[in-house]
């Protein structure tokens, strides 16, 4: 469409083959760059939490007499902070992810393959929506349990552990479980209820890993939701 003075608009600058090949590679490495640097912060998440429950626990053994085993339990909200940190970047880091896949499997593969024919239709309409109005592919609780799944589960039976073992050895040797339990005492709160407590949130962690184990959805930073595109937007 020409305007009045006689210029082409940009829509009605057709695209070379060469043009299209170059747009969409700068495209790639954008968004590629893009999903890298959320990938690091990921990283960096996880970093702080690993070394946050190491300390914390050092801590918990270094003093029989002086450290308490409350340490260890506000380790557990600590570590469930991280926890929520890492869902919420990891939410955003898949935006980016899941364009790039997005291109390697219909733009990139076919070229590889030298058959120049997309697996899915319409691909470039999902993703054009997609940089209009970028959704997220996954929910907050999905994002939570994949997370928990691939790291923080760890972390939170290393932390239940030690908790454990410092009830037991400090200030010493316990005789028997129910000496545990009266350790387990927090101020005015009595043991049983600090050990229902515990208990309760270590289900509740359960649950939300085996409910993400059991979900439809994107199972790590590599395979994702591409093949299934209720969670794109058209």
């Amino acid at each position: 469409m020409a305007d009045t003075e006689g210029q082409t608009s940009f829509e009605g600058y057709p695209l070379t083959r060469n043009e299209y090949i170059t747009a969409m590679v700068h495209f790639y490495r954008g968004e590629m760059q893009r999903a890298t640097q959320w990938r690091t912060r990921l990283d960096t998440t996880t970093n702080w939490a690993v070394v946050t429950s190491g300390a914390i626990i050092s801590f918990a053994f270094s003093h029989a007499e002086n450290a308490s085993h409350v340490s260890l339990l506000l380790a557990n909200l600590l570590v469930l902070n991280f926890l929520g940190f890492e869902a919420r970047r990891f939410r955003y880091f898949d935006v980016w992810r899941s364009r790039v896949r997005m291109m390697e499997e219909n733009f990139f593969m076919p070229i590889l393959r030298r058959n120049l024919v997309s697996p899915r239709d319409h691909w470039r309409d999902w993703v054009a929506a997609d940089l209009d109005q970028p959704t997220f592919k996954f929910t907050f609780l999905q994002a939570v349990g994949m997370r928990l799944r691939r790291n923080y589960a760890w972390l939170y039976i290393a932390i239940l552990m030690a908790w454990f073992v410092k009830l037991e050895m400090h200030p010493t040797p316990a005789q028997s479980i129910a000496e545990m339990v009266r350790r387990m005492t927090v101020g005015s709160v009595p043991g049983p209820v600090v050990f229902a407590s515990v208990m309760a949130f270590e289900v509740i962690m359960a649950l939300v890993f085996i409910g993400a184990k059991r979900q439809r959805g994107p199972s790590d930073e590599v395979i994702g939701l591409e093949k299934e595109m209720q969670h794109w937007k058209t």
